[in-house]
């Protein structure tokens, strides 16, 4: 029987995320004789693979392994090229998706023919430290405000299924692409052919950094491969979505989850986009993007 939803997994060194991940995917409702699942390894240094063989070895879900070093639009383009599936659901290494999120992404998208991504919705992990909650409560609050809803931002592979001939229709990801960005660049052009957006309900959650020195490195590694994506397009900012109102959701946060650290909310804004800017310079002073 063939697929109806490729599970895109691309993982490198997770192994501390990787089983509550897979244990999302290995518990869905939605039947497993329709679904593949293509890992694809960046090279991991760690017992992420090990333990991703181990869990799918005991699994009913068709697998296939891939392995690479080039890079992550590399990586998600080898997904597409081997995909049977007619959706493609991303979970990376340090996504959690809720039991019954494939059933209602592809119901979604069987009912929205017009409709190349739909972006789940964030969900908040009750045993997150501090660093991760006011991480990943200003994604949880936008998720609330507008899901079931069109959306015009540019929608990433976290927590997304994208319609594979969207995709296709669109020349995939770049393979050039090695860091951050691949997928924003993506939902762009696929935007540009006339696809429409929308947010679901349906569920997932993510193992945030959880360290303000991870979340540096995170967000540094973002600016870096912002920069690449920027010069390809020669400036157009396609990213200005961005800079959107979380520096203002504080007290909306704070009704929603009582407690008074997420009003450190403007300090991670300010943190995250000072690494943003650091990573833009550093690829602008080494060249990278600048001869493509």
């Amino acid at each position: 029987m063939k697929p109806v939803v490729t599970i895109g997994l691309c993982v490198k060194n997770n192994e501390n995320t990787i089983k509550e991940a897979l244990h999302g995917i290995t518990e869905q409702v939605f039947s497993h004789e329709l679904i593949e699942v293509i890992v694809v390894d960046g090279n991991s240094q760690d017992d992420t693979m090990r333990l991703i063989r181990e869990i799918f070895s005991t699994s009913d879900i068709k697998t296939k392994f891939f392995s690479e070093n080039e890079g992550l639009g590399f990586a998600r383009q080898l997904v597409v090229n081997n995909a049977t599936g007619k959706y493609i659901i991303w979970v990376d290494g340090d996504i959690i998706i809720s039991d019954n999120y494939l059933t209602l992404q592809v119901k979604f998208m069987e009912s929205h023919n017009d409709v190349g991504i739909a972006a789940g919705s964030f969900g908040l992990n009750p045993d997150d430290n501090w660093v991760s909650l006011i991480q990943n409560i200003g994604y949880v609050i936008d998720s609330e405000r507008n899901n079931g809803k069109q959306t015009s931002r540019l929608i990433g592979t976290e927590g997304s299924i994208m319609r594979t001939k969207a995709i296709r229709m669109a020349g995939g990801f770049d393979p050039k692409i090695k860091g951050a960005h691949e997928d924003t660049f993506l939902s762009y052009k696929i935007r540009s052919k006339g696809w429409k957006f929308f947010i679901t309900k349906a569920k997932f959650y993510e193992r945030q950094r959880v360290t303000w020195k991870d979340l540096w490195k995170q967000h540094v590694w973002y600016g870096y491969g912002l920069h690449f994506v920027q010069h390809k397009n020669k400036g157009r900012n396609l990213f200005r979505n961005k800079t959107n109102d979380r520096i203002f959701l504080s007290s909306l946060a704070y009704k929603l989850t009582h407690r008074k650290v997420v009003f450190l909310m403007p300090l991670n804004f300010v943190f995250k986009y000072t690494a943003l800017v650091f990573g833009l310079m550093k690829a602008h002073f080494e060249g990278y993007g600048h001869d493509y």
